[in-house]
């Protein structure tokens, strides 16, 4: 095992958002690779976690039992995770730790999380992608009942549970739909926590449009919650998702962990149109500045390595590394970190005409400054006297550039009308307003 300076993260003494072990805050920016362990080879890993570490990602999701024929054929080196049973059954209970040669399954996913760790980056590790214990969609097979799925989890904990760069995330895009599969992820879940010691953060992956909140909510071993507002249309409100979560006791950190993908076809219709840049900019805000502790990016071509461009992947995951949309994600943290980040509240009351649809507006502020959203560049008005301070200092933030333009100062008081410097359908901003006593910089 690499050793690494990394702190684990915990939760924040008000619960709202995530920090590292010495209580300093940490905004979550992830990656969607859930297919990396499986797919990529050594060199290919290096290539693609680097990329991510110099666009300012500071989390990766992947998956250990993955998706897409995750038991049934080899990683890179041709190597599957779990062996056989006298049933010929893939068992959870035998993972394959004896290969022949070349890398062994599990000694490259240990390869790829101390990579990660040497990058300054965590890894958000799915045990198992849901098909495997909730079939539904996908090709499965279902391995798992709550006895293995407990022995595995505590397992896979022991094995992973000294490296501080590691957040769990149970579930995998799969409805709990019977009693059994519930079972099933708390099994789990309980069995990592005895093979870590517990001292690592745990959420949970849930199906397309809902959240953890919806089955697991009050489990003990849920730290914050994570939703999956998916790609089923081009103004899915995951704000109002978002919301609901961060109205919930007991109170939990919140986040859209798969919100609509980059080059995914919207509804998974191709003839409807793809995501792009400025869609996932708006999930990014929307959710960020309505409560969440972070966001996740995803790419469609790259959660799924893909290799050939086929049906609606459009593009190797090679060619996919640099899309527009990834690269304006860090100018997302680097705004959110540019303020106090603890005492940062979603404040929809800076907004006496928030909207619906495309052109929604989403406010957030701390003590002495808010950020508010306009998708489309549209005026809109703001209740001023929110936030402290006699003399307010205005900017222009772009995400699509992290660039700022000053407007001025004026008195915090009374309600102002404000015009973003441009107008359009992918023309978004973020206003700034900062109590000018507080001295803050440019972000």
């Amino acid at each position: 095992m690499t050793t690494t300076t990394m702190q684990r993260l915990a939760v924040s003494d008000n619960r709202r958002h995530l920090t590292y072990a010495d209580g300093s805050p940490f905004f979550w920016l992830a990656d969607t690779a859930w297919e990396l362990f499986h797919r990529l080879n050594r060199e290919e890993a290096a290539l693609y976690l680097r990329n991510r570490a110099e666009n300012g990602f500071n989390v990766i999701q992947a998956v250990a039992l993955a998706e897409l024929e995750g038991l049934s054929e080899g990683n890179a080196y041709g190597h599957v995770p779990l062996l056989k049973n006298e049933q010929q059954v893939y068992d959870p209970e035998l993972p394959d730790l004896a290969p022949e040669g070349g890398y062994g399954y599990w000694e490259h996913v240990d390869y790829m999380v101390d990579l990660a760790a040497e990058l300054g980056l965590y890894i958000g590790l799915l045990p198992t992608w849901g098909d495997k214990f909730n079939v539904a969609w996908g090709t499965g097979p279902d391995i798992f009942n709550p006895d293995n799925a407990r022995a595995y989890g505590r397992w896979i904990g022991e094995r992973y549970g000294e490296r501080p760069n590691i957040v769990w995330i149970m579930g995998g895009d799969r409805p709990l739909t019977e009693h059994r599969h519930f079972e099933i992820v708390r099994a789990m879940a309980e069995g990592v926590r005895e093979g870590s010691g517990g001292r690592q953060l745990m959420t949970f992956h849930p199906h397309g449009g809902a959240s953890s909140s919806l089955h697991v909510h009050h489990e003990a071993w849920l730290d914050f919650n994570m939703m999956q507002s998916s790609h089923g249309s081009r103004y899915k409100a995951n704000y109002e998702m978002i919301a609901a979560d961060y109205a919930r006791t007991p109170i939990k950190p919140t986040l859209d962990g798969e919100p609509c993908y980059e080059d995914i076809a919207v509804g998974f219709k191709p003839e409807d149109g793809f995501f792009d840049a400025a869609d996932v900019r708006k999930a990014a805000y929307w959710a960020v500045f309505a409560g969440a502790c972070g966001h996740t990016y995803g790419h469609h071509s790259i959660w799924s390595m893909v290799v050939e461009p086929e049906g609606w992947f459009t593009m190797p995951w090679t060619r996919a590394l640099n899309r527009p949309g990834m690269s304006q994600m860090k100018h997302l943290r680097r705004l959110i970190e540019s303020r106090p980040m603890l005492d940062r509240v979603p404040d929809q009351e800076l907004v006496p005409e928030a909207g619906k649809g495309a052109a929604h507006l989403q406010a957030t502020r701390g003590e002495d400054y808010a950020f508010i959203y306009s998708p489309c560049g549209l005026a809109f008005e703001v209740n001023l006297g929110r936030i402290s301070g006699d003399t307010l200092q205005a900017a222009w933030y772009d995400p699509r550039t992290g660039e700022t333009q000053t407007i001025g100062t004026m008195a915090n008081t009374g309600q102002a009308r404000f015009t973003p410097p441009s107008t359009g359908q992918n023309e978004d901003w973020v206003l700034i307003l900062d109590d000018a006593a507080a001295g803050y910089g440019l972000p």
